[in-house]
């Protein structure tokens, strides 16, 4: 399995000839929190341990151990884990479609459409949501054959969603909500490219060439966090990163992270991780030599 990383919006899954990849995180990962991302595939996640609040296109949903959740491809999403362990399985809906389902593709278009939305949780125990579940272990097990178990399992899957009717066809209201999560996509890729620098909230309203005040509306319905609060969360997360991966200073990580004052820096940092960066730092390198000794 390859560790999750949460900026991984143009990494390739997996092969050409299986193209999916199963990420695991626990509280030891760098990037144990998921900031705001989407990518054209799409997205399978299951809680093994504690609780994780996902968030997607403006909805909150709290998963408990067991229960999984799919997000479709292109849907902007994050998450924030509590003494959690989950696993992501990412993979290429459309490349299985074109290679493995033209008869599907053609009799069940509506299910592929960009108008429909499947349903984002699947609790323990339903149907799908033990498909779900089995596929992982399938994934993760990887015995012999577990490639044809885990594509007929995916098929199983969308089978089991339309058997049961588990999406929605998109609503004139709701096609104005995608729009403006587009819109946003626009916005967490210039954060992602230009977090090292200087960003105001007139530079980040630009990129949507809208006045700030109506920025902050929109950013806000889709993120659930004002612009400057998400620019900060960001950072820190990156600077997390850093903390668990590299042997730079502090100094250096929150100038490297777009912090130019590093009082500042902690004061920030402490906000969204209550303890100080220093300690931080000790209790994840502590962490991790008490698991591998």
């Amino acid at each position: 399995m390859m560790r999750y990383l949460a900026s991984h919006e143009n990494t390739t899954r997996g092969t050409s000839d299986f193209p999916l990849e199963l990420y695991y995180v626990d509280m030891l990962h760098p990037r144990y929190e998921m900031p705001f991302h989407w990518h054209m595939e799409c997205e399978l996640l299951l809680v093994l341990q504690g609780e994780f609040t996902l968030l997607t296109d403006g909805q909150s949903y709290t998963l408990h151990p067991g229960n999984s959740a799919f997000l479709s491809s292109g849907a902007v999403h994050g998450g924030i884990p509590k003494d959690c362990v989950y696993e992501c399985l990412v993979f290429d809906l459309n490349h299985l479609i074109k290679n493995y389902g033209g008869l599907f593709q053609q009799k069940y278009a509506g299910l592929f459409s960009p108008e429909t939305q499947i349903n984002v949780l699947y609790p323990a125990g339903t149907p799908c949501g033990q498909i779900i579940s089995d596929l992982f272990a399938a994934m993760k097990d990887k015995n012999n054959g577990y490639e044809f178990f885990t594509i007929g399992m995916l098929w199983q899957m969308l089978g089991q969603i339309l058997r049961e009717h588990l999406f929605t066809v998109l609503t004139p209201s709701s096609r104005h909500f995608v729009q403006d999560s587009d819109q946003i996509k626009q916005v967490l890729d210039y954060i992602r490219r230009n977090y090292a620098s200087q960003l105001s909230l007139s530079d980040l309203a630009k990129v949507l060439q809208l006045s700030p005040e109506h920025f902050c509306r929109v950013f806000h319905s889709i993120i659930g966090k004002s612009p400057i609060d998400y620019l900060n969360y960001y950072r820190v997360e990156c600077a997390c990163e850093l903390l668990c991966t590299s042997s730079d200073s502090i100094t250096e990580i929150a100038y490297s992270c777009g912090f130019h004052d590093l009082s500042y820096f902690n004061r920030i940092f402490r906000r969204y991780k209550s303890i100080s960066p220093g300690r931080y730092r000790r209790q994840y390198i502590g962490s991790y030599k008490n698991l591998i000794y």
